[in-house]
């Protein structure tokens, strides 16, 4: 590894036994010389942690920003989003599995300055950026250094998380965040301890912390396995929890669950699951709930509370708005939450 590929990270200090400690998430990684965290891509490197992702993503992609999935924030436009290799969770159900859990030496990672980033946002006009495929948190520097600069040039910045992330750190990463899609990937400390290696509660607390504390625009998804976590119960219990937490207008997404990486003797999740979470979070109070992952416009699209006006239409990420003006519906100027300029 070349001097000028060293970049010092934030957030860790040394410990009484000469390790380093990571404090940017809650797994507190106690790393010795030459070892990296869980997350594979913090360092300790002559006894300092660095942070070998930043300015490495492994690759662009443009999206709908509903594939984030975002359905409140800048409807119908497009995103430019990058990840890098590794990840601090160990979900056995990762759908990107092949980014997440590699090292950089496993994959073509690229070179990419914060400046190139919002340049590169800026030439395919999109408004916006995602950090996202593998969880941000881990690169948390890079994500600073990108979204201040974003922020400068007008374009807004999206973390797509699973919001394991310390109390202090995300104060410092979330300074210049415009919206985030968080994944609340079950509702029970055992099926957050068995299939992702985290906890449940943390990921709980930095919801709570969105909400009453910054001006992020966030949404919630919940993928839905099959006998892990689709009981009629868990659904309640994270829907009650929700609206006591965080109030009705948290925009709440169902989505479909597809055999992956460990997980390859689950079957898919049914369409009739997901049409039965949305039932039970709609008549609990849940005022804009989704399903994804399957072709469903009707359940995909939102109304208008107040009138029952299709507001905007989706066929999978096929947008049309159709009754919204700005912020409001047409026919009966109900706002509707969200930002949509």
């Amino acid at each position: 590894m070349n001097k000028q590929d060293l970049k010092e990270a934030l957030w860790w200090h040394k410990t009484e036994r000469g390790k380093i400690m990571c404090t940017l998430c809650p797994r507190y990684c106690e790393i010795g010389e030459g070892q990296p965290g869980f997350c594979y891509i913090r360092q300790n490197i002559n006894g300092k942690l660095i942070t070998i992702g930043y300015g490495k993503p492994t690759g662009f992609g443009i999206d709908p920003i509903e594939k984030k999935p975002l359905n409140h924030f800048l409807p119908g436009t497009k995103v430019l989003s990058f990840g890098t290799a590794g990840c601090n969770l160990g979900c056995k159900f990762c759908q990107n599995w092949s980014i997440s859990k590699a090292k950089l030496d496993d994959i073509n990672s690229l070179i990419a300055s914060p400046e190139d980033v919002v340049s590169l946002a800026k030439k395919y006009s999109t408004p916006s950026i995602a950090f996202t495929y593998n969880d941000p948190t881990i690169f948390g520097e890079y994500v600073i250094d990108i979204s201040k600069i974003a922020k400068e040039e007008n374009l807004k910045s999206v973390m797509v998380t699973a919001g394991y992330i310390d109390k202090q750190a995300r104060k410092d990463v979330y300074k210049f965040i415009d919206a985030a899609n968080v994944d609340l990937k079950g509702f029970t400390e055992r099926f957050y301890y068995k299939n992702t290696f985290s906890h449940l509660n943390d990921v709980l607390n930095t919801l709570i912390w969105l909400k009453n504390e910054t001006d992020v625009w966030f949404e919630i998804t919940t993928l839905l396995i099959p006998d892990e976590n689709d009981s009629d119960e868990e659904i309640k219990n994270e829907c009650e929890w929700i609206l006591k937490n965080l109030g009705e207008n948290i925009p709440l997404h169902f989505t479909a669950f597809h055999p992956d990486f460990k997980m390859m003797n689950k079957i898919s999740t049914p369409h009739s699951t997901l049409i039965r979470a949305k039932n039970i979070a709609d008549q609990m109070g849940i005022k804009y709930c989704y399903i994804g992952n399957v072709n469903d416009t009707k359940n995909q699209s939102t109304y208008c509370l107040n009138c029952g006006s299709l507001l905007i239409e989706r066929t999978w990420h096929q947008i049309k708005l159709v009754n919204l003006v700005k912020d409001s519906c047409k026919k009966c100027g109900n706002k509707i939450p969200g930002i949509y300029s």
